[in-house]
C-alpha cells in the first residue's frame, strides 16, 4: 500500500517540501524544452539524429502541469454557518470554501501495439499503455496524489467476425482519509473532485463480439465500471464516506443497416449495481435492471460520426430486511436510459464532439440512488500549422429525488466552461494555456442555507508536453 505522501496541511515542512517539489519539476520542463528546442525542431531534425521511433511504440511522452486552483474542494460553506465547538476528524481536512492552492503535475506516458509485430491482418490493435499524473498541492497537502492509469485494448477481425476489448484500470495513490465538509454542507457534484484525489482503484472494461451479415449484423456486449475506495470510514456529519461500488452488465445489439455506413440497433442488458453498506447505517440501494434499446450509429456524412442508444431502464430493489433498508419508496420504477456521442469535423481545421449520458446510478457516499445527466462540448479549431483553440461546456445534474431520506433530497448542478490554446513547435515538444470556470448551484426547492451547496470554482493552468 501507499507511503504516506502529505504533510500537514498547514505546516511549515509540508510547504517548503511541496515548494521544492513544483519548483523541480518546472525546472525539469524547462530544461527539456530548452534541449528540444534546441536541437529538435522538425521531425526531419529527429530522422537525421539517427533514431527512429518504432512503430509499436505508439507513444513515449512526459508533461508538465502547473495550475491555480481558487477552490479545491469546490466548497461554498463558511464557518460562520457552524457552531464554534464544531471539530474536524482527527487526520481529516476542513472543506472550507475559497481553499486555493498552486499544482503541479508531471504526466509520463508510454504506449505501444504489437499487432504489427504479429504479422497478421486479422488483428488490428493489440495495444498496452501507462499514463502518470503526479500532482502536488502546495498549499493543501491533503490533495497530493499519484494517478497510474493501465489501459488495454484488442481489436480484430476475421471475416465476418469481429473483437473488440478495452481496459482502463487506475490506482490512486492518495490520502486514505477523506474530507469533512463541516455541517454535511456541500454539493453532491463538488464532493466528486477531491474523492478521485483519495486512494482507490477504478477500472473500466467494455467488450464485444460482432458477426457481420450482408444487411444485418449481431452484436453480444458486456461492460464494467468499479469502484474500489480504500479511505477510512469515521461515523462524522459531513466526514465523506466513500462508498464501494460497481455497475455490471451484458447482453446483445441487433443491427439493421440502411445504408453503407448506417445501421439502426435494437438493444437488451441485464445489469446490476452494487453499493456497500456501511457498518453504522442500514440504508443502501443496490438494484438489478433491464433496458431496452433503440440505437443508431455510423456516418450518415462523410464530415458525421454518430453513436446513441436510448430506451427505459427497469429497475428492482431489494426489499426490507432487519439489517437493510433500501430507501426508495418504488421499489420496481422505470428510469430513462440514454447514452450518445457524436463527432463532427466540419473542416480540416474545425471539429465537434457532443457527449451525453442520462442513467440511474448509486451515491458514491452510500444510501441512496440518484439521476446522473451530463452533457459535453468540445471544439477544435486550428488557427495555423501550430496555434489551435479549444473551447468547451459541460452541463452536469444530479437529482436525489428517488431517494425517502430526508437528508438525501438535493438537486445538484455544475455548470463548466472552458477554453485553452496550444502552440506546437515541432512533432516535439507543445504548450497549452488553458482556463476553467466550475459554477455549482441548488436546484432544490425548500432547502436549508442553498448558498451553502453552491460554489465557483476558476482553474488556470500553463503546461508543456514533450514527445519522443
Amino acid at each position: 500500500m501507499p507511503t504516506e505522501l502529505q504533510a500537514s496541511a498547514t505546516g511549515v515542512s509540508g510547504q517548503s517540501l511541496a515548494g521544492k517539489h513544483r519548483a523541480f519539476a518546472i525546472g525539469l520542463a524547462a530544461a527539456f524544452a530548452i534541449s528540444v528546442c534546441g536541437q529538435v525542431k522538425s521531425p526531419s531534425d529527429a530522422e537525421s539524429s539517427g533514431w527512429t521511433k518504432p512503430a509499436w511504440l505508439t507513444d513515449l511522452s512526459v508533461g508538465v502541469k502547473e495550475g491555480y486552483d481558487d477552490n479545491v474542494f469546490m466548497s461554498g460553506a463558511e464557518a460562520k454557518y457552524l457552531p464554534a465547538t464544531y471539530t474536524v476528524p482527527p487526520g481529516s481536512v476542513a472543506a472550507w470554501k475559497g481553499i486555493s492552492s498552486w499544482v503541479t503535475t508531471v504526466s509520463p506516458k508510454l504506449g505501444v501495439n504489437f499487432a504489427p509485430l504479429l504479422g497478421t491482418e486479422s488483428l488490428q490493435i493489440l495495444s498496452l499503455a501507462y499514463a502518470g499524473d503526479f500532482a502536488n498541492y502546495s498549499e493543501a497537502s491533503s490533495e497530493n496524489n499519484y494517478a497510474h492509469r493501465f489501459g488495454t485494448a484488442i481489436k480484430g477481425r476475421a471475416g465476418a467476425f469481429s473483437f473488440n476489448l478495452e481496459n482502463n484500470l487506475a490506482y490512486i495513490d492518495g490520502d486514505t482519509v477523506a474530507p469533512t465538509y463541516p455541517g454535511a454542507m456541500l454539493s453532491a457534484i463538488g464532493i466528486a473532485y477531491p474523492r478521485e484525489r483519495r486512494e482507490q482503484i477504478q477500472d473500466r472494461s467494455t467488450v464485444s463480439f460482432r458477426y457481420d451479415g450482408d444487411w444485418w449484423f449481431v452484436r453480444p456486449a458486456a461492460s464494467l465500471l468499479y469502484y474500489d475506495m480504500m479511505t477510512e470510514q469515521i461515523n462524522v456529519t459531513g466526514y465523506q464516506n466513500y462508498c464501494d461500488r460497481y455497475d455490471v452488465n451484458g447482453g446483445a445489439d441487433f443491427g439493421y443497416k440502411i445504408g453503407p455506413q448506417i445501421a439502426v440497433t435494437l438493444g437488451y442488458r441485464y445489469g446490476h449495481q452494487y453499493q456497500e453498506q456501511f457498518s453504522f447505517t442500514p440504508y443502501s440501494s443496490p438494484s438489478d435492471y433491464q433496458r431496452l434499446l433503440v440505437g443508431f450509429e455510423g456516418t450518415p456524412w462523410k464530415w458525421l460520426d454518430v453513436r446513441a442508444q436510448v430506451g427505459p431502464d427497469f429497475r428492482s430493489y431489494p426489499g426490507d430486511t432487519p439489517t437493510h433498508i433500501t430507501p426508495v419508496n418504488d421499489k420496481t420504477p422505470v428510469k430513462y436510459y440514454g447514452e450518445a456521442m457524436a463527432t463532427a469535423k466540419f473542416t480540416a481545421k474545425d471539429s465537434l464532439i457532443l457527449k451525453y449520458k442520462q442513467f440511474q446510478w448509486v451515491s458514491s457516499l452510500g444510501k441512496v440512488p440518484y439521476y446522473d445527466s451530463i452533457v459535453d462540448l468540445a471544439y477544435r479549431r486550428a488557427l495555423t500549422s501550430h496555434w489551435s483553440v479549444d473551447l468547451g461546456g459541460r452541463a452536469w445534474d444530479a437529482d436525489y429525488n428517488s431517494g425517502n431520506l430526508s437528508t438525501c433530497q438535493r438537486n445538484d448542478w455544475q455548470y463548466t466552461l472552458l477554453a485553452g490554446m496550444t502552440y506546437t513547435f515541432s512533432a516535439h515538444l507543445s504548450a497549452n494555456l488553458a482556463y476553467s470556470l466550475d459554477l455549482g448551484r441548488n436546484g432544490q426547492d425548500n432547502i436549508a442555507n442553498p448558498q451553502t451547496r453552491e460554489y465557483n470554482r476558476n482553474l488556470v493552468s500553463g503546461s508543456v508536453v514533450l514527445k519522443f
